[in-house]
């Protein structure tokens, strides 16, 4: 048994989403595995799992056949990538799974049958009524004892309602109207390989259907039927679940853009009655996790350059829209992998350690 104050980091930055879980417990390590630990967001798990101290004593290191026997760094130690099976059989207290959606859908269940906790970050089980959807900040308190399989939500989600939900508190939102502009982090590594290869002129292997390099690409993920693409129907699905309240509306356009620090949303807001913007910088200032970047007499704005491998959500560019009163515009900034997917996920399994 160890003493663990939650939200810990290693390099003992000031970080507002500390306060958020600054409780201490006295609970027994554990055996965590993270599923998909060579891939981009894996990484990631990595380094968060190891900078905010999370205790178990033993990490399992899980990947594809592929990887399987690779040597993968895990803070100061080397440790070898095995399989989905060998894994299981190790019976982790957590499971952190990366590995996409059908993965997902086939272990995710495996792992929750033998009692591990899954914490998941692919779209597989967000939109399940029985699987809980959480922002810690926003509504990490409907998590129980009971959970076995816990869903992270989409990236552009997780950063969009750290911002929404508090506002909605206090005003109550009406509507919201969303352009994201999204690293090509978020495909994965192949895509930072695509736009390498044309910035140095080479021929690239195509992941997306154009060049991203000096572009931006209006599609993200698959086109539906009602000509929105999945990203974009995952921020107003994903929204209203996180929030609880179905009355808020979001629609949404999401864009590729050759970039490599993070996600940027420009927002419109929309509330039931007439905002006062000084109150709104002072709510969201006061927001565990969000970090107000707002002055631009001396050009201080939210930017990807700024939010890459930081764990806050920044916001800035807050404004009344001079064409509704009741109506707000403001700029949301920040990392994809980090708080969009890692941090997010680590802070979920920080708020289930009391019950392993």
């Amino acid at each position: 048994m160890i003493p663990l104050s939650l939200g810990s980091n290693r390099n003992k930055s000031k970080e507002k989403n500390e306060g958020f879980h600054s409780v201490n417990l006295f609970i027994k390590e554990m055996i965590v595995a993270i599923v998909g630990a060579t891939g981009m967001v894996g990484q990631e798990m990595r380094r968060v799992l190891y900078n905010r101290s999370f205790p178990a004593k033993e990490f399992l290191m899980v990947g594809s056949e592929k990887s399987v026997g690779k040597k993968i760094v895990f803070g100061d130690q080397e440790l070898e990538v095995i399989s989905m099976e060998q894994a299981l059989d190790r019976k982790p207290d957590l499971a952190l799974f990366s590995a996409g959606g059908d993965v997902s859908l086939e272990w995710a269940p495996k792992f929750a049958a033998i009692g591990t906790r899954v914490i998941d970050n692919s779209s597989a089980w967000r939109m399940d009524p029985s699987v809980k959807l959480v922002v810690p900040e926003v509504n990490g308190y409907l998590l129980s004892k009971e959970d076995r399989i816990i869903a992270n939500p989409n990236c552009s989600t997780i950063q969009l309602v750290m911002v929404l939900s508090p506002l909605h508190k206090r005003y109550g939102i009406h509507r919201v109207i969303v352009s994201t502009y999204q690293s090509i982090t978020g495909t994965g590594y192949k895509a930072v390989e695509q736009m390498e290869a044309e910035r140095k002129g080479e021929k690239a292997n195509m992941v997306y259907p154009y060049k991203i390099d000096l572009n931006l690409i209006p599609h993200c993920d698959l086109f539906l039927e009602n000509d929105y693409t999945k990203e974009e129907m995952k921020l107003t699905h994903e929204t209203v679940k996180i929030m609880g309240d179905a009355s808020v509306k979001v629609s949404a356009t999401a864009v590729r853009v050759p970039v490599t620090g993070g996600h940027s949303e420009s927002v419109n807001i929309e509330f039931a009655e007439i905002p006062n913007v000084s109150e709104i910088r002072e709510i969201l200032a006061t927001s565990f996790g969000v970090e107000v970047k707002d002055n631009p007499s001396e050009k201080i704005y939210p930017m990807p350059f700024y939010s890459k491998d930081k764990d806050e959500v920044f916001v800035g560019r807050i404004r009344l829209d001079h064409s509704n009163p009741k109506a707000i515009n403001l700029f949301i900034v920040a990392d994809n992998l980090r708080k969009g997917a890692a941090t997010n996920a680590v802070q979920i399994a920080e708020l289930l350690v009391k019950w392993m």
